[in-house]
């Protein structure tokens, strides 16, 4: 993780760099930060630029993290990476957002959790739209097939759809897959099984800082961007 507090020029860039992605995405889609590897200065400073989601991967360095930003109340969390099912419970006790939901096992894993822990977190349902071994997620036929069961899981509050695309597509791939997300939850929604909350939009979270134009173009509401807001000159190139 990079641990070091931002400089003057780490300031200055992601204050302007937030900006610049504020004029230019719609207000309808949610930016959220991807501020795993990163201080919780870097956070405190896409928080004074506007921000107010912010992602995070690995389970242990969001507690640390939260517990250092108590004081923003207002912060949503979403946990963004793959959830190990000996983790979930601490993903309950620290997310306000659960975006990785993968397999229809996790998903009870967390609801039996969540009702001993009296909360009741939003999720998205992870699918996988295209063959990598690096991903993990439903196919959309599973996840169909897993509505019925889905829907009877009182204590998660299910949001929409979460997808990540393979690495290294043209931005006409990118198109149809982020496409193939969207016809989906719209088959999810015309479900009579449906498990989501049909007072509230559908969430389709997909695209990243590679990717965002052309996910927003598809129909994204969630968007998961952390190179194009936090890296900088003295960033981990890793990251």
């Amino acid at each position: 993780m990079n641990s070091t507090a931002p400089s003057s020029a780490d300031l200055s860039y992601i204050g302007d760099r937030i900006a610049q992605l504020q004029a230019e995405i719609p207000p309808s889609v949610c930016i959220i930060a991807i501020s795993k590897g990163f201080s919780a200065g870097h956070i405190r400073t896409a928080y004074s630029a506007g921000l107010r989601h912010f992602g995070e991967s690995r389970i242990q360095e969001a507690e640390a993290k939260l517990a250092q930003l108590a004081d923003l109340s207002d912060c949503t969390w979403h946990l963004i990476g793959h959830l190990q099912s000996n983790k979930a419970r601490k993903a309950v006790q620290l997310f306000d957002w659960i975006d990785s939901v993968d397999s229809l096992k996790l998903a009870q894993r967390l609801d039996r959790i969540a009702a001993e822990l009296n909360r009741i977190p939003q999720i998205c349902l992870q699918v996988k739209l295209a063959p990598d071994p690096n991903k993990h997620g439903w196919s959309p036929a599973e996840l169909l097939d897993s509505l019925p069961q889905l829907a009877q899981l009182p204590h998660l509050h299910i949001r929409g759809l979460m997808t990540i695309l393979p690495a290294g597509l043209s931005p006409k791939e990118s198109l149809s897959l982020f496409l193939k997300l969207k016809d989906l939850g719209d088959r999810l929604q015309a479900s009579p099984v449906c498990p989501c909350d049909r007072q509230q939009p559908l969430v389709l979270s997909m695209g990243m800082s590679g990717d965002y134009p052309t996910a927003i173009r598809a129909g994204a509401t969630q968007i998961r961007i952390g190179r194009s807001i936090f890296k900088t000159s003295s960033s981990d190139e890793s990251i």
